[in-house]
């Protein structure tokens, strides 16, 4: 019956459907229904005459939008099905009855040549890396091809190969509506909202098994590396920024685990947190995995605009299930698209990004999104999977393969990554707020880095009553009234006081100081303080991105997160400037922090969770700012 049932809507070109495999389960979901285009998140229909609906959505980047962020608009829809069945097909007979014929494709290749794409990157390693607009980019081009074979029989054939030949995939899915037909394996959980619990799974770090597979020395040696340590602590700082915006106790990391597949291994954490948010607030507020946008996330966006040719479509949006619970909302459940085929007329796209960092080897990246094309074409069985071995590719395959990740020595290992992070972020949190600085105002000004969320949080625990204002947005009577004033951090040259935010974040932190009024300036706005101050400016020789390190800070040593490209400087040994006083590098000059009357101010991010002293040392500035 429920075979007949996808045969019959396979034969209609009208008809709209979705298949998901999810995993583990050894039945496939298959959802029908009307679809509906709306504009924002929050007109997707989840209740219908008073009546709560399942709605699977597709959500393309371009929602991004909404959080008044900036981005290419090609229209792609924010497609919704509300779901009139949703019916589970035994995955062994629903693969048996899908076609497997191979599909060619021809006049195919990258939409953007590889020398053309390998300048694009040197570009935005030196023009914005190099200049202090963000930790790292990821900057996609697509493969394109064409195909003589009907849309929705390619999907589905491409689909069974997914199903037969793919592991350890969050979602398997095929979407079939009017127009816009995808299929994909995504690994990736990106946010999870279930019985009050939100949940986010950053993910980095890929290790690409050797010939013969991998084996315990090749694991420890992956994992002992601190360049893959260092980015995944990037992404979770950056999906903490997210959580600390929808969850009342901001989230609380666990593991690190190894998603273990045939041909690779990634290592990722997980984060927890409580929310009573509905779900598309909760779906809107975590737009989009830095792991395919960027960090910080608004200045992602931007340098995506400045650097991409054309669109994303539906590339590192999501594909969200919301689902009506016992308590009368809605559960979600939202992958992001990636390693994701487009179909449209004849014509297939599959969109691949390369993360771009500082060290970055352009004809490197150039090899990794063909590897990533590769994976995903061996995967559907478009070329042949034996050839893909040979790439760098993500994709999965099948064969025998012994798990590691219960070996004792590779979760020692593991758990060792834990001694460098926040004991804050570690450990559950509990609601007293009724900290040292109860009773008193606060006001964070977001300098277009969502580190303030995370701040903010921090700030809440130690007792302060706080609000966050965009610097585009806070008043100076704003300004006036709070009992604290927090400048932000934010990307950009501190000097450049042509661009608009640096020019009012000068504004906030010289109205604070000038009357007197207590301020505590971080990482950007600290080197604008310093610069007030007459303490020089400049580039550091290398940025320091994602790097922890052990600073002096006024008598005590503190194990501080950093993410800056500049640094404050003073001849080595100066501990006063004017009526400053200067925690400063022995050695260099950088200066890591200045407190004075009503002011302190800390170059690195005591909010991260790398930040192992952080909440120690927020609370010592704090006190000094109000003293």
């Amino acid at each position: 019956m429920t075979l007949s049932r996808l045969a019959e809507l396979s034969a209609d070109p009208s008809a709209s459907f979705v298949l998901i495999a999810r995993d583990g389960a050894d039945t496939v979901e298959l959802l029908t229904g009307d679809v509906t285009d709306v504009d924002l998140l929050a007109d997707i229909p989840l209740t219908l005459d008073g009546i709560p609906r399942e709605v699977f959505a597709l959500v393309p980047y371009r929602q991004v939008r909404e959080r008044g962020f900036v981005s290419q608009d090609d229209g792609a829809p924010l497609r919704c099905l509300i779901v009139d069945e949703h019916l589970n097909l035994p995955t062994s007979e629903l693969v048996a009855s899908l076609p497997h014929s191979r599909v060619p494709l021809h006049d195919d290749g990258f939409d953007i040549d590889d020398e053309e794409y390998a300048a694009i990157v040197e570009k935005v390693i030196a023009d914005e890396i190099g200049r202090g607009e963000g930790a790292n980019f990821v900057i996609r081009r697509d493969f394109t091809a064409k195909i003589d074979v009907d849309d929705r029989t390619a999907a589905l054939t491409w689909f069974r190969a997914l199903l037969t030949h793919e592991r350890g995939a969050y979602w398997t899915f095929a979407v079939f509506t009017p127009g816009h037909i995808a299929v994909g394996a995504s690994p990736e959980a990106h946010v999870v909202a279930r019985d009050g619990i939100v949940t986010m799974n950053p993910i980095s770090g890929t290790f690409r098994h050797p010939a013969g597979g991998a084996t315990k020395e090749t694991l420890v040696d992956f994992l002992s590396s601190t360049k893959e340590t260092e980015e995944l602590f990037m992404v979770v700082d950056e999906e903490l920024k997210m959580m600390s915006a929808v969850c009342s106790d901001g989230g609380r990391i666990t593991g690190p685990h190894l998603k273990e597949m045939s041909r690779l291994t990634h290592t990722e954490y997980m984060l927890r947190g409580r929310s009573r948010l509905d779900p598309r607030d909760i779906l809107r507020e975590t737009m989009f995995a830095p792991t395919v946008t960027g960090s910080p996330m608004q200045n992602a966006c931007a340098v995506i605009r400045r650097h991409e040719r054309e669109p994303r479509g539906y590339y590192s949006g999501v594909a969200a299930l919301f689902t009506p619970n016992a308590e009368g909302g809605h559960d979600l459940d939202a992958p992001i698209l990636i390693r994701t085929v487009y179909l449209q007329n004849g014509e297939v796209r599959v969109p691949v990004g390369a993360t771009l960092v500082r060290h970055s080897d352009p004809h490197g990246e150039v090899s990794e999104t063909h590897g990533k094309a590769a994976g995903v074409l061996g995967a559907i069985g478009a070329i042949d999977r034996d050839s893909v071995a040979e790439a760098r590719s993500d994709a999965d395959a099948p064969g025998e393969s012994v798990s590691l990740a219960d070996d004792p020595s590779i979760s020692a290992l593991l758990s060792s990554r834990n001694a460098r992070l926040a004991d804050f972020w570690l450990n559950p949190q509990g609601d007293d707020l009724d900290g040292p600085f109860a009773g008193r105002t606060a006001l964070v000004v977001d300098a277009e880095d969502r580190f303030t969320t995370m701040l903010a949080h921090q700030l809440r625990h130690l007792g302060l009553e706080v609000r966050i204002a965009a610097w585009s947005d806070v008043l100076d009577a704003d300004l006036d009234a709070a009992d604290l004033v927090v400048a932000g951090p934010g990307p950009g040259d501190p000097r450049d006081d042509s661009t608009p935010r640096i020019a009012r974040m000068r504004e906030v932190v010289a109205r604070r100081v000038d009357i007197g009024s207590p301020l505590l300036a971080v990482c950007l706005s600290h080197q604008i303080l310093a610069d007030r101050l007459g303490i020089t400016l400049t580039p550091l020789d290398a940025p320091h991105q994602g790097l922890q390190k052990s600073v002096p800070v006024f008598g005590e040593d503190a194990s501080i997160g950093f993410y800056n490209t500049f640094t404050a400087r003073v001849d080595p040994g100066t501990t006063v400037i004017g009526r400053a006083e200067v925690s400063a590098d022995p050695t260099s000059g950088d200066v890591y922090a200045l407190r004075g009357p009503h002011f302190a101010s800390v170059q690195g991010h005591l909010e991260s969770i790398l930040s192992r002293d952080g909440i120690r040392t927020l609370e010592r500035l704090v006190a000094d700012a109000l003293a």
